[in-house]
């Protein structure tokens, strides 16, 4: 009876003239004019866009046309993929460029064994200040003063991009996705180019900080962008999941490009003629022209952009007046501090394995691998032997001497050719263990997007945690040793587990956070958990941990032995917080619950 009761005041109450009450089980004839009842205040109407993320809207996809679809998937998938471009440059380019431009002591001529370089101020190293010995510009990119820059460059740049990254995640709610990614656009496409035209190491720094601030906005903006465009759930973690894979290929592609502007470096006047800075070393462009390849992606997706539209559900809440203020505070009440908290640490793990080890590898790491550190000895040891006969035949005359010389002259050649032909094959092997390492990236964005339909959400993420665990400490710690092949492919096995981790939080956020605070929870996350304190690990390993191996016998190994521990232990951390993870947001309501009597 009760049943039939519902099924038939249900049908009526489609006529407006009949409302059901499921509270009290009983029908109520209403005109439309009618007094509402007192204890039965009518439900405002919906305000429009007033949904959860896993809510769909109804005809919110039928608003999207096939070729709008197309269009929003092309300019995300470009969006993630020149994301990672521009980060990723400073791996490959980050030993040649500082080493180029950083300032340091000028050794004794001739070579006094026991000097020791005297310590310069950061600001002196800079550029920006004088000092009180005779310094020069350039250095070995082997030397302390590069592995010291590579870990503070990286940290720095990553710092600032979670401030203002933090601050885009609050003007991506307060002006909507679509502004504030076309803003973030711009200012990573040109800061490439600014940074190509570096002089000094401050201005390389600077425009790294101002390309990470710009790619730390955008992909807060994109991810919400997307998620609020694909309102079907499924569709939605097909759009984030497949457009994020293609996150990786900009690691390949920059790897690939630079792996090509170095070969046509080693043929004079194949690469095109720039007017780079005064004194810059004509013999290390490739740094240089990789940069300026920088400002194509945005000219791309600038183009694409007036034909994509605005986040459907932002925009109908602006109209309609009904978008609430973001505010970093109420990340913490109550029903949110667990999520903001747990979401922003797991975060930085994933951060701190990839800037604490992965991005050391191809630029501190890679120069220590044991083909290349025994050619370094061989070479060592020939400049050694070099030296003494030099040394002997001097103030020796003769005819005898005069040929000694000569011979000295024609092996000091012969090394240095030698010497630069090393240095051609360490920044090959750079840009090899890079591809290896963006290769399993992507490898580990496909498998996320495979998975994610099919696995529980928390499961799925232990799937990748599990192993980091003993993988980042073995391939270190051991691999490192080992053939190259082999440690290539556990550097493979290591980007994949920490870039699928990264595609799981990605996808996640927007699904946690109400949407006046999708951008701004998610900017917390990624700016303050990930880029504040995650890639603080890549200065925590050159500053400090490193040094602490003192027996180790040379950078790159203590370098590696750092990366062990914060690799294996970034991924131990994530493990427990996993546990602490708080279920997706499944609905918000969208009206008032009822009230009176027999409501609840």
């Amino acid at each position: 009876m009760v049943t039939a009761r519902k099924t038939v005041c249900k049908g009526l109450a489609a006529t407006g003239y009949v409302r059901y009450v499921g509270y009290v089980r009983r029908c109520e004839i209403t005109p439309p004019t009618a007094t509402p009842h007192r204890h039965n205040p009518p439900r405002p109407p919906p305000a429009p866009g007033d949904h959860s993320v896993s809510a769909p809207v109804p005809g919110a996809q039928a608003g999207l046309a096939p070729i709008t679809r197309i269009l929003v998937l092309t300019v995300a998938a470009i969006g993630f993929l020149f994301d990672t471009y521009e980060l990723l440059m400073f791996p490959v380019i980050g030993a040649d460029a500082v080493a180029e431009l950083v300032y340091v002591p000028i050794a004794p001529v001739p070579a006094d064994p026991k000097w020791q370089p005297p310590a310069l101020s950061p600001w002196t190293e800079l550029g920006l200040s004088p000092a009180d010995v005779p310094i020069q510009k350039g250095t070995s990119s082997e030397s302390d003063p590069v592995r010291l820059w590579a870990g503070r460059m990286l940290w720095i740049a990553a710092l600032c991009g979670g401030v203002f990254g933090l601050l885009g995640g609050w003007l991506v709610d307060r002006l909507g996705r679509k502004t504030v990614m076309v803003g973030s656009i711009i200012v990573y496409s040109f800061s490439p180019l600014a940074a190509a035209y570096s002089t000094d190491l401050w201005m390389l720094v600077l425009f790294r900080c101002t390309t990470f601030i710009g790619v730390c906005v955008e992909m807060v903006a994109a991810v919400t962008w997307l998620a609020e465009l694909f309102e079907d759930k499924k569709t939605r973690e097909h759009a984030i999941g497949w457009t994020l894979a293609c996150a990786s290929l900009g690691g390949i592609f920059v790897t690939e490009v630079y792996n090509g502007i170095v070969l046509a470096a080693r043929t004079p006047g194949t690469l095109p003629s720039f007017p780079f800075p005064d004194g810059h070393n004509p013999s290390n462009v490739a740094w240089r022209f990789t940069l300026l390849t920088g400002l194509i992606p945005g000219a791309l997706i600038l183009l694409l952009m007036p034909f994509v539209p605005e986040s459907r559900v932002w925009s109908a809440r602006k109209r309609a007046g009904t978008l609430r203020r973001p505010s970093f505070g109420e990340l913490f009440a109550p029903n949110l501090r667990r999520t903001t908290i747990v979401t922003a640490l797991l975060s930085a793990c994933a951060y701190a394995a990839a800037f604490g080890a992965l991005q050391m590898t191809p630029i501190q790491i890679a120069p220590g691998l044991p083909d290349i550190a025994e050619k370094r000895t061989s070479l060592g040891a020939e400049k050694k032997k070099i030296d003494d006969r030099e040394a002997l035949l001097k103030g020796v005359t003769g005819e005898d001497a005069k040929k000694g010389l000569a011979m000295v002259k024609e092996a000091r050649q012969k090394w240095a050719a030698e010497q630069k032909e090393l240095g051609e094959e360490v920044k090959a092997r750079r840009g090899n263990i890079q591809r290896w390492q963006e290769l399993g990236g992507l490898t580990g964005r496909i498998i996320f997007a495979l998975l994610l339909t099919l696995v529980p959400s928390q499961l799925l993420l232990r799937l990748f945690l599990v192993p980091g665990v003993i993988l980042f400490p073995v391939t270190y710690l051991v691999l490192r040793g080992w053939d190259y092949n082999i440690f290539a492919a556990a550097i493979f096995c290591c980007g994949l587990l920490t870039v699928a981790q990264m595609s799981y939080m990605s996808e996640y956020l927007p699904k946690v956070f109400p949407v006046h605070l999708r951008g701004t929870g998610g900017g917390f996350a990624a700016n303050v958990g990930a880029r504040m304190l995650g890639t603080m690990a890549a200065t925590f390993n050159t500053e400090f941990l490193s040094t602490l191996f003192t027996s180790a016998p040379s950078n790159p190994i203590k370098v590696a032995y750092a990366a062990a521990v914060i690799g294996g232990s970034a991924f131990l951390v994530a493990l427990v917080l996993s546990f602490l993870l708080p279920p997706p947001r499944t609905e918000e309501p969208t009206n008032p619950p009822p009230v009176g009597p027999g409501a609840g």
